[in-house]
C-alpha cells in the first residue's frame, strides 16, 4: 500500500503547487499583469506567461506590496519551464534549419559542440521531468 499512498501525497503536492501558482498568477494579474499589450507571436487572448508577470514584478517592485513580491517568487519555477521550452524550440529550429552543434554552441556561449549538445539534453530532460 506504500506506493499508492506515496502517489497519492505527490498527487496531493502537485495540486498545492499548481493552486500555490494559480494564486500567484491571479495576484499578480491583479498588480497590473492583466493590462499587459498582447504579443504579437501569440493567438489572442493568451494570459501573460510566467516570464512576462516575473517582470512585471520587477519593473513595478517599487509599489508591489511584499506578497506581490513573493507572488513573483512563487512563479519562478514556471518561468524556467517557459524558458527551457524557448530554448528547446529555438535549437530545434536551429538544427532543422542546418545549423551544425558548433555554429549553435559558438552563439550561445559553450566552449564545445559537445557541451552545448549535453546542455540541450539537461533541458530536454528538465522539460521531460515536468511534463
Amino acid at each position: 500500500m506504500g506506493g499508492k499512498d506515496a502517489q497519492d501525497r505527490a498527487a496531493r503536492e502537485d495540486q498545492g503547487r499548481a493552486r500555490h501558482e494559480a494564486e500567484a498568477r491571479a495576484r499578480l494579474l491583479r498588480a497590473g499583469g492583466d493590462r499587459l499589450a498582447e504579443r504579437p507571436w501569440q493567438r489572442a487572448p493568451v494570459p501573460p506567461s510566467a516570464v512576462d508577470l516575473a517582470h512585471l514584478a520587477l519593473w513595478r517592485s517599487a509599489e508591489l506590496e511584499p506578497a506581490d513580491v513573493l507572488a513573483a517568487l512563487a512563479l519562478v519555477p514556471a518561468a524556467r519551464a517557459e524558458v527551457d521550452a524557448l530554448e528547446s524550440a529555438l535549437l530545434f529550429v536551429a538544427r532543422g534549419a542546418g545549423l551544425t552543434w558548433a555554429q549553435i554552441a559558438d552563439a550561445t556561449g559553450f566552449n564545445s559542440p559537445q557541451a552545448c549538445q549535453q546542455h540541450h539534453t539537461r533541458v530536454a530532460g528538465r522539460r521531460g521531468a515536468a511534463s
